[in-house]
């Protein structure tokens, strides 16, 4: 199975300008996503180091711990499933470019595991 980066999904206790002026003023991580409800901040070197903070998930029931970026979301999603593993939010394709499912770990975290979808031509 192909991982292509797993980033923590922090929970906001603040306003997400705040979060903003911490990760990229005092850390100098850039902005590599707004959504509104979820800002995600990369390395300018390495954009596979990520981190996101999120108000609530704005299509799942869940705010998810850890997203876990994969190569192909279907074949784990199947994986999944067969395993019994509890499946907190279906498979489902999103507005913003990516396919992805939660999973509830055994620890009792949810996991993220999706993928980015091909752009339509």
């Amino acid at each position: 199975m192909e991982i292509r980066r797993i980033v923590p999904n922090l929970k906001a206790s603040a306003p997400l300008e705040r979060s903003r002026q911490f990760y990229e003023g005092l850390l100098g991580l850039e902005l590599a996503m707004d959504l509104g409800w979820i800002v995600t901040f990369r390395s300018r070197n390495n954009e596979t180091a990520q981190v996101s903070v999120l108000i609530n998930d704005a299509t799942a029931p869940v705010h998810p711990d850890v997203s876990v970026e994969v190569g192909d979301v279907d074949a784990v999603y199947r994986k999944a499933e067969a395993a019994g593993a509890e499946i907190v939010h279906p498979l489902t394709d999103e507005p913003w470019g990516v396919r992805r499912f939660f999973v509830r770990d055994p620890n009792g975290a949810v996991i993220n595991v999706l993928a980015h979808r091909p752009a339509a031509r």
